[in-house]
Formats: C-alpha cells, structure tokens, sequence
C-alpha cells in the first residue's frame, strides 16, 4: 500500500491541476470502490471548483466550494492518470510489476472546466472516495483515530517520549500505529530505525526516561523519521507493486533502501560488516542490521 511520501507525491502531482479548477462533469462508472460511493456522488461534484488539495496520512483531500471535502485513498492498486486539455496525455510510465487492461479498471473520470480529465484507476479496488463536510472532518470514522503528522512542527523528541513513556510494545510497533503517528508505513520505519540506529526490537518505552523525557535515541530518530520522508518525497516514493506518480512515472527511492528489502546484503552503514536480517514483527517484514542498531 502507498505510504505517506507516495500519497504526497500523488497530491504534488495533481494539485496545479486541480486547485483553481471545477468539476465539469465526472463520470461514475460503478456505484463502489471498497467501499459504495456517497449517495449522486456525480451529481454533488459537478460544478464545484477545488480550493485546495491537502494530505492528511495516507487521504488526499479536495477541498470544494460549498464546504465539502472530497476524500480519496488509492488502496492498493489505485492510481490517478491526467488527460490534458491540449491533447497531451500523461507519460503511460512503467509499472513494477504488470497489471490487468487499465480502461477495464478505470472507475472515476473528473472531466474538470478546462477540458482536463483526471482518471483514477483501481485494479483491487481497495481504494475508496467520499464527500464529508469540512466541519466534520476531524470526527469522521476515517479520521478522528488518526495520529500526528510526523512532517509537522508538533512532532518532536519531546512529544515522542511523553507518548511512549511506560510502553511495553517494540518500537517498530509503535511507529507504524497509525493512532500515534499518521502515514507512517512498513518501509520507511524501517528506514528511519537504520538512519537512527536503533533496533526495532527495542522497547517504545526506553526511548523516554521515567519521567517521560526523550533521550538521545528518541531525538535521533524524530530526526530520522523526518529526513527519510523528505528524501522519499523528493524522489517521488517508492516504485513497489503497482504504485506510480501521477504523471505516469515511477519513484526511485526503492533504489536508496539501507535495508528494506536488503535481507542477507551487507549492511551499508560505512565501517560495519554486519548483513541484513529480516523478521517478522505483527505480520510485517522488519528489515534491520543487527550490528549496528541497538
């Protein structure tokens, strides 16, 4: 499944071409994704322009006109391809592995005022679109669970240790709760516990002191976790399954792993000879060095 840097790529990728515009038509082409569609979701969309595309976890959020938000998650499989006014369609891309006959999985067109179609495709269709009002956004099932933005200013060292103070649970575990830290996936936690250096064997609760005050651990993989998802963001994300930009290309911040996928490889960490171990933590990989993450 996409994670945060992809899902924020995708939106960097479609904000200039939604924001400032309206939904001319949209076609409807199956009344589900995983989940059925809101009640005329055609009929609710058209005519209302996009003031803003946000992210929040792994969602993207087009905030309409009339107070509406309209809330998107790719799912498995899902992904947007642009048709432009002037003809030119996106870059068809190269996907990692091969996929069904994409029109055949082509479930929502958004035929925008400036004669763009933005189609989204969902082999899976383990995606799913809503339409929630704004004010109610925070309180909505999909939402009011959710975490902190581990890109935002609240998240920090401090925070962390109050949060993880008296937790029995690993570290890695705790990184990839989505009720504490949002959109932050499988990949880049353990990418993020490699940059740290801090094994993800280790207890969430060790990284605070009794009081609930970080140590030098706990900064260091706030700091971690920031910089392997900015560097995944610049990249464009990771090409893994069937994921790709929206305009059709694919990320390479697969080709920078430290560890993911690394299991047996020698650790990349300058000075260590140690190899790569991989292990199995809630029915995920973990990929981590042993040598040099304590």
């Amino acid at each position: 499944m996409p994670e945060l840097p992809e899902v924020e790529t995708v939106r960097r990728g479609l904000e200039p071409i939604l924001v400032g515009n309206a939904f001319a038509r949209v076609e409807q082409r199956r009344p589900d994704l995983r989940f059925p569609l809101p009640k005329h979701f055609a009929e609710r969309l058209s005519g209302r322009k996009v003031e803003a595309l946000d992210r929040r976890a792994k969602y993207l959020l087009a905030r309409l006109d009339d107070g509406e938000v309209l809330v998107m998650h790719l799912g498995m499989t899902g992904r947007f391809s642009i048709d432009r006014a002037n003809g030119e369609a996106s870059a068809p891309g190269r996907f990692a592995h091969p996929i069904a006959d994409a029109p055949k999985h082509e479930h929502i067109v958004f035929h925008l005022g400036d004669g763009t179609a933005v189609r989204y495709s969902d082999t899976r269709r383990f995606g799913l679109m809503d339409l929630v009002p704004a004010e109610k956004l925070e309180s909505h099932a999909l939402f009011k669970g959710l975490g902190i933005e581990p890109l935002s200013k609240s998240f920090t060292a401090k925070w962390l240790a109050q949060k993880l103070k008296g937790k029995a649970t690993s570290i890695k575990a705790a990184l990839v709760d989505q009720r504490l830290i949002a959109g932050l996936g499988n990949i880049y936690a353990c990418e993020a516990l490699f940059k740290a250096r801090v094994s993800p064997l280790r207890l969430a609760g060790s990284l605070a002191t009794r009081s609930g005050k970080p140590t030098p651990k706990t900064a260091a993989l706030v700091a971690a976790v920031k910089a392997v998802l900015e560097e995944a963001i610049k990249a464009g994300g990771s090409s893994l399954r069937d994921y790709k930009r929206a305009d059709g290309s694919l990320g390479d911040f697969q080709h920078r792993f430290k560890v993911y996928g690394r299991e047996g490889k020698k650790c990349l960490a300058k000075g260590r000879s140690g190899a790569v171990r991989r292990i199995v933590q809630g029915g995920r990989s973990t990929f981590y060095c042993p040598a040099c993450q304590r």
